[in-house]
């Protein structure tokens, strides 16, 4: 087939995830060994190449058994409590945790000590939101879909903060809802640049070409977010974790193909899914 393809020059990692890899990287050619808390990014396939290096993936719950370790914190942060867990039992962090997501937590912190009531607009379970709630000992108030609103008793006034990689619009539309049931919002944008612009950037990209290959992780949030980004203005746009989900039948002769991808999403997996494609 006479394919035509090109790799969105945006796409691929964020300076967080970047320098966590780096980091990791750095260690383990020195040392051969790293406990990571918790997947280092949200890409399978990336996690398993930096596996075979000697990273091991651990959970809190093996954290909290170990002793005299040595233990990456990754972009997404953590809560108070696993550094107190740190200092208790000798273990040595690596804190790799996004600069973007630390000045977010300290502003929930911040809000926080000042008794103010805090929304925080995120996944539920998402990492990065657990690090964002443990700055308020767990009273924040997370909603993951506007639905939740009505699940909880919302005080007059309210602090908004948001998981750094949702959506702009769904944000100030959340924003405007609250405010519609007569709440005073004190409204945080606490967006990461660096991905929100990816959702202006990604509307001009995929308008042209005649087919979209989106490539990211399955548990990717910020994937999530972009893919569709990427549908909303080109309906033919197909997602694939690896190069082996892509299917011969989605292409024509002369189709010109875009592929690109999350924050999350290595440069030389989006190179191994262009050349999969020029294989067919």
């Amino acid at each position: 087939m006479n394919l035509s393809v090109e790799i969105d020059d945006n796409s691929g990692f964020c300076f967080g995830v970047v320098f966590a890899i780096q980091m990791a990287e750095d260690i383990l050619n020195e040392e051969g060994h790293l406990y990571c808390l918790g997947d280092i990014v949200h890409n399978d396939e990336e996690v398993e190449r930096l596996k075979k290096k000697g990273l091991e993936i651990i959970d809190h719950e093996k954290f909290n058994t170990l002793s005299k370790a040595k233990v990456l914190i990754r972009a997404h942060g953590e809560p108070p409590e696993t550094y107190k867990k740190a200092l208790e039992n000798q273990i040595e962090l690596v804190d790799a945790s996004c600069p973007v997501v630390l000045k977010l937590q300290h502003r929930v912190r911040e809000a926080f000590n000042k008794d103010e009531k805090i929304l925080i607009y995120g996944k539920h379970g998402h990492a990065e939101v657990k690090g964002l709630v443990g700055q308020t000992n767990g009273e924040a108030i997370v909603v993951e879909t506007f639905d939740e609103l009505e699940q909880h008793d919302l005080p007059k006034k309210i602090q908004l903060y948001s998981q750094t990689t949702k959506r702009t619009k769904n944000l100030y539309a959340l924003k405007e809802k609250l405010e519609s049931q007569g709440i005073e919002v004190n409204f945080n944008d606490t967006l990461c640049r660096q991905v929100s612009n990816r959702d202006i950037q990604l509307r001009d990209f995929a308008v042209r070409f005649n087919k979209i290959v989106f490539v990211a992780g399955l548990k990717s949030s910020n994937g999530k977010v972009l893919f569709d980004v990427c549908k909303d203005n080109n309906p033919n746009t197909y997602f694939v974790s690896s190069k082996d989900e892509i299917k011969l039948e989605w292409f024509a002769e002369n189709d010109t193909i875009g592929i690109c991808g999350a924050t999350s999403t290595p440069q030389w997996q989006m190179e191994e899914v262009r050349n999969h494609i020029l294989a067919l």
